[in-house]
């Protein structure tokens, strides 16, 4: 986490009582700086509290699957803090078997279902592709909810 990020993270505890060695991650949403950006920025307005991601790439980065109560601070597509959430519910569902309720909570474009499962055909299966993984209706997804609490 670079410095400015950090002192980012030491203002927000210090405001909202947390402890400043609480683990946080710092990333951005999608591809590239543009989606990044838009997505932050749905983030920022609380009209996206959700997010879905592939779930195989976890376990072959060595990363885990967020948990519960974890802190995150949402970067835009320079590297620059847009807020701070806190992940509510985590579960992992096939890509099929992902509601519209959830694709609402994501925020993006009209909040259809169609759209969000558009959307998320091509950025899943970019995502996948970097593993030389495919996208499948059973392909395992984590589907996130969080809150902006800052």
């Amino acid at each position: 986490m670079d410095k400015e990020v950090r002192e980012y993270w030491e203002d927000f505890c210090a405001e909202h009582g947390i402890e400043k060695d609480v683990p946080v991650e710092a990333w951005a949403f999608g591809i590239g700086g543009k989606q990044a950006n838009y997505l932050a920025e749905l983030v920022n307005r609380g009209k996206k509290t959700a997010t879905t991601s592939a779930y195989e790439p976890y376990g072959l980065d060595g990363e885990e699957i967020p948990r519960p109560g974890e802190y995150n601070i949402i970067l835009d597509g320079r590297g620059n803090p847009v807020c701070v959430t806190q992940t509510k519910v985590v579960e992992v569902i096939p890509f099929a078997q992902i509601s519209a309720e959830h694709a609402w909570h994501e925020g993006e474009d009209d909040r259809s279902y169609e759209s969000w499962r558009k959307v998320h055909v091509e950025f899943l299966s970019e995502q996948l592709k970097q593993y030389r993984l495919e996208l499948t209706d059973d392909t395992p997804c984590v589907c996130e909810v969080f809150e902006k609490i800052g």
